[in-house]
């Protein structure tokens, strides 16, 4: 099962042109966030937000000291940092580098796990192959956070199965990053369709939930 998760303004973007994205939704919506990654077995973000964001990706409730999910990076030419947290931290949370070249020695004795499945495209992990290697390391429920161009070739892979989509009452404008990247949609006919299964207000957001239709 994968979980696409949005967290955008009305018009869909997750960031200003220069790149400010936090925080464009509000704590409540944020705290659901961390609700939904306890529920599934890992992580997944690309290594562009993973190079700008330098995030933790983890569960991070009052009081809460239950599963933390694995954190996966696709980073076909491991470009992940020693210095980073997600590194750092390598050996208390499970941490998954996806390429498509030899592991990092610099990764593999921080404790990171590189996984190489084949490329496509510019140099890109084969999205398929990803998730299979994932499954057979036992991940097989993934939670896919971003940024737009990964969460564009999840949906144009057709391996989206929930959608979780938090939306701020904010406009960035068309010079913002998009949420979702390009689909190279056609026609109306070839748009990925979902099914909308929940609607609800979350503090100042809405928090708008879909099912693969």
């Amino acid at each position: 099962m994968i979980t696409l998760k949005l967290a955008t303004s009305l018009d869909g973007r997750i960031a200003t042109a220069g790149g400010e994205s936090r925080w464009i939704t509000g704590d409540k919506a944020r705290e659901a966030v961390h609700c939904l990654r306890a529920e599934h077995d890992a992580i997944v973000v690309g290594v562009e937000t993973a190079l700008a964001d330098d995030p933790e990706l983890t569960v991070r409730l009052p009081g809460y000291d239950g599963h933390q999910p694995a954190r996966v990076v696709l980073d076909s030419r491991q470009r992940l940092s020693p210095d980073c947290k997600l590194v750092k931290t390598a050996r208390e949370v499970p941490t998954f580098v996806v390429a498509t070249g030899s592991p990092d020695p610099a990764l593999t004795e921080a404790g990171v796990r590189v996984v190489t499945v084949r490329a496509v495209g510019e140099d890109r992990p084969e999205l398929k192959s990803v998730v299979e290697a994932l499954a057979r390391e036992g991940l097989k429920r993934l939670f896919v956070e971003g940024g737009g161009q990964v969460a564009a070739s999840f949906i144009r892979c057709g391996l989206v199965d929930r959608l979780e989509w938090f939306r701020a009452p904010m406009l960035i404008g068309g010079e913002g990053r998009p949420g979702v990247g390009a689909l190279a949609v056609a026609a109306l006919a070839q748009a990925p369709h979902f099914q909308r299964t929940e609607v609800r207000e979350i503090g100042d957001d809405l928090w708008e939930r879909y099912a693969r239709g």
